[in-house]
């Protein structure tokens, strides 16, 4: 059986052009100094990050296999090669403290924070810094029914709709000639004239938006409507197309994205319409 695996990982490289040194690292990365700081607290003293520890492991390491190697032609194999296990110990310490069992601890018994327990997890760099955040074209606002509307339009708040589509208000108020440059018209969308949102309708009524809840755990937690302008500071949705969204209407929020390009739009149009996706893809 292990020589059948090995034997399909073979035939796997051979198929897709892999080579097998690929997966090998000569260079080991090195974070950017702001990304393991060094900081001094209460008396002076310096506190340093773990990375920064767990990489003087390795150089000092290496340092002893380099000497091994260059000054000392008499050394035996067996002291160089149990030198490159510690080398190799000590990245694989780097890149995931624990892989090899038991952890690494420094001298209050606490396990040193390598590079996967810095980017995986809640707070780890990806969804601390890089998800999560507000994107342009973008909205959030807590969801009420209105069984009023279609199954395919939802309420967007002007105070909302505004800000979603304000460039599109902009090059309107510009081509309409009611507004000589960018500045004037966005003059004119903060003082909140009536010709302002009578052109936010006519750009809203030729650009469906995306409707998400989170968590997206099937398709039809991201759906697209047709917007519509409402009052207060509320979204709208018919109470048909909650069961898709597992939403309720007890203070669940939803986000609203704007599809940009001609092919986002057409996708919205032809795929994710609420009326278009009323049977489970179960």
């Amino acid at each position: 059986d292990f020589l059948v695996r090995r034997v399909e990982l073979a035939k796997h490289f051979i198929r897709t052009n892999i080579e097998p040194e690929w997966m090998v690292l000569c260079l080991l990365p090195v974070l950017p100094p702001e990304l393991r700081p060094i900081i001094q607290i209460d008396g002076g003293k310096l506190m340093s990050s773990d990375i920064n520890e767990l990489y003087r492991r390795v150089i000092y390491r290496n340092n002893t296999l380099t000497d091994l190697l260059t000054t000392s032609r008499s050394t035996p194999g067996e002291l160089v090669m149990c030198q490159e296990k510690l080398v190799q110990e000590a990245v694989d310490t780097l890149l995931d403290n624990g892989i090899r069992g038991q952890p690494m601890r420094d001298g209050h018994n606490k396990v040193y924070k390598s590079f996967s327990d810095v980017i995986e997890g809640k707070e780890g760099r990806f969804r601390e810094t890089m998800l999560g955040k507000r994107v342009d074209y973008s909205g959030r606002s807590v969801i009420v029914v209105g069984p009023s509307l279609s199954l395919h339009r939802c309420g967007l708040p002007r105070e909302i709709a505004i800000e979603l589509f304000q460039t599109f208000v902009i090059r309107g108020l510009i081509r309409q000639h009611l507004a000589s440059n960018t500045g004037v018209a966005k003059s004119k969308i903060r003082e909140k004239e009536p010709i302002v949102w009578g052109i936010l309708q006519e750009v809203m009524g030729g650009h469906p938006v995306l409707l998400n809840r989170a968590p997206t755990l099937h398709k039809l937690g991201i759906q697209a409507f047709q917007p519509i302008l409402v009052e207060g500071r509320t979204i709208c949705l018919h109470p048909l197309v909650r069961k898709g969204f597992n939403a309720d209407f007890d203070g669940d929020q939803m986000a609203v994205h704007v599809p940009l390009s001609l092919e986002a739009q057409a996708e919205a149009r032809l795929l994710m319409f609420s009326h278009m996706n009323l049977l489970s893809p179960a």
